[in-house]
């Protein structure tokens, strides 16, 4: 029988302490995966709505086939599953910051990891998205100012609460401006926040990119025993694909 708990993996890293946990709930009577940095709860399995509605809002955008995705960080996977779950999925490029949680997923430490690795269109980067975006090579480190028909981002907390204070310059009109220039025309660009729509956001959106929404994902917390709401906001670039 296994443990009620377990510390899968634990790293040392620039941003701080990263580990990985398993647990059983046992108000729930669920098994729960997690990842900290610190103290600070990154993610769980126990909610994850919001992390595929990145995937499946940001994708119902596009009308093509033969479509070449980014996810801009990994975490236990779910946006990057959900996408590959897209039959008109061509490419999937995961960029990852952590190499460490990369090799989580290789080393199946996740039950669900492999349906992720063992994808053929899928490829696993490691390396600063942010620092991709200003990058005017991008995100394919072979083929060089390759463009994306989407692009699905989920690493900082919201647009104002970041991971690292090197993170701040890409919510801003410049650098959202230099994302579109790795996007095709009519290319997609959504991003995931653990808070409400921010207004003040999304009007930054619209005046950044030809449309854009702000998505309100409301779920159950059994936790808190309370309806909590996350954001997918999702924009658009003029153009077709």
């Amino acid at each position: 029988m296994r443990p009620r708990f377990e510390e899968l993996a634990w790293h040392e890293t620039p941003m701080g302490a990263i580990s990985l946990r398993r647990r059983v709930d046992p108000s729930l009577n669920v098994e729960v995966y997690e990842v900290k940095l610190d103290d600070e709860y990154l993610m769980s399995s126990l909610f994850t709505v919001a992390e595929i509605e990145l995937a499946r809002l940001g994708l119902a955008e596009l009308a093509g086939r033969d479509l070449d995705v980014v996810v801009g960080g990994l975490g236990l996977g779910y946006t990057a599953r959900t996408v590959l779950e897209d039959p008109r999925v061509n490419s999937l490029t995961v960029v990852e910051a952590l190499g460490e949680v990369i090799e989580w997923h290789r080393q199946d430490l996740l039950p669900f990891a492999g349906a992720l690795t063992s994808d053929p269109r899928s490829r696993m980067v490691h390396g600063d998205f942010f620092a991709m975006v200003r990058d005017a090579t991008g995100f394919d480190p072979d083929v060089p100012d390759r463009r994306f028909h989407a692009i699905l981002v989920d690493i900082d907390h919201t647009p104002r609460q970041f991971l690292h204070p090197s993170h701040a310059d890409f919510y801003t009109p410049d650098g959202l401006r230099r994302l579109t220039g790795h996007l095709h025309p009519g290319g997609v660009f959504a991003l995931w926040s653990n808070d409400p729509p921010d207004e003040e956001f999304t009007a930054l959106l619209a005046d950044v990119f030809d449309t854009s929404k702000a998505h309100a994902v409301s779920f159950h917390n059994a936790l808190q025993r309370r309806e909590s709401i996350n954001t997918v906001y999702v924009a658009r670039v003029g153009g077709s694909t």
